[in-house]
């Protein structure tokens, strides 16, 4: 990408996409185009169209979507799949209209099967029943890369599919209805601590294994792969079996419980954790296999301590 390419960031004030404008204003992208959600609803195709008419975008990271925790995915499944369509189908859709040169579209590690064999390889996509706590949002987004997908088939389209593992950093969700299990985790033994509490409550077992990512290091990995020569970037649209999927990860893996340990030391609460078994745990283990990203000489910076930290000061100086 050239440094004065038109740049549309969706869903710039969202987790992914905040990070991805912090990443390119570092590097030195001088020409982004962004638009709120009240400036402009990615749901009305009309809007959208004539967004692109006007701004044509010559790149374009897709990150704007609907998504959320167990809870989240479980009380409003019509939303999570409503919304997700209609938003992919908007952008995509005009992205090809206005001949956009290539498009990243955000999966994730979550609409994988249910019972991979570990780590998940990119082939694995659609090899096995889904996991029932988010199904809905899942089958949203493998519409959305099987629109890609098509795209590509048909019209050459450069649209690339990344699949990130559970993600954390600045401008997280924090709400205990609609976070993931990190977040939610901060949150509970901030709140502990504060109150100078016993004890706090985790869903589920803590036996589900679980890989996280700092979003700051995921956007450097988004920009790093628009920023391929095109026959790199190509193979990546080719392989495996034309799925044009490629996984982003950490490369280690943790259980919920191990994870509910280290952020209560980081946050500094010393009480006990209790595990509600009555709660579900979701997919019992989920790593991605990061071999392809690897090869291409991508490699994340930031521990899951330090990314913690960091995420836990951007929770105490904007979300109190």
């Amino acid at each position: 990408m050239d440094k004065t390419a038109r740049i549309y960031v969706a869903g710039h004030r969202g987790l992914v996409g905040a990070a991805l404008v912090r990443q390119l204003i570092a590097q030195g992208y001088c020409n982004l185009l962004t638009r709120t959600r009240a400036e402009l609803d990615l749901t009305q195709p009309d809007a959208v169209d004539a967004f692109f008419a006007v701004e044509r975008p010559q790149h374009i990271f897709l990150a704007a979507a609907k998504v959320g925790g167990i809870q989240a995915n479980a009380t409003y499944p019509t939303n999570f799949i409503i919304d997700n369509l209609a938003i992919q189908q908007s952008v995509i859709t005009a992205a090809h209209r206005h001949g956009v040169e290539r498009l990243l579209f955000f999966g994730s590690n979550c609409i994988y099967p249910r019972d991979c064999s570990q780590p998940i390889r990119e082939n694995d996509l659609l090899t096995g029943p889904l996991e029932d706590t988010n199904r809905a949002y899942a089958i949203a987004k493998l519409a959305g890369i099987e629109m890609c997908r098509a795209y590509r088939r048909q019209h050459g389209a450069r649209y690339l599919t990344v699949m990130p593992v559970n993600l954390y950093g600045p401008g997280d969700c924090y709400d205990l209805q609609n976070s993931h299990v990190l977040p939610a985790l901060m949150r509970k033994c901030h709140e502990a601590k504060v109150r100078e509490a016993t004890e706090i409550v985790v869903w589920g077992s803590g036996t589900p294994r679980r890989e996280f990512l700092y979003s700051d290091d995921l956007a450097t990995a988004c920009v790093f792969l628009m920023n391929l020569v095109d026959a790199d970037f190509d193979t990546l649209l080719d392989e495996p079996s034309a799925t044009g999927l490629i996984n982003i990860g950490g490369g280690k893996d943790l259980s919920i419980a191990d994870l509910a340990r280290i952020v209560a030391r980081v946050i500094g609460f010393t009480g006990a954790l209790t595990f509600d078994t009555r709660k579900p745990d979701g997919t019992p283990h989920r790593q991605l296999d990061i071999r392809r990203i690897r090869a291409l000489g991508w490699r994340p910076t930031t521990s899951l301590e330090i990314g913690i930290a960091q995420a836990y000061q951007d929770f105490l100086d904007n979300e109190l």
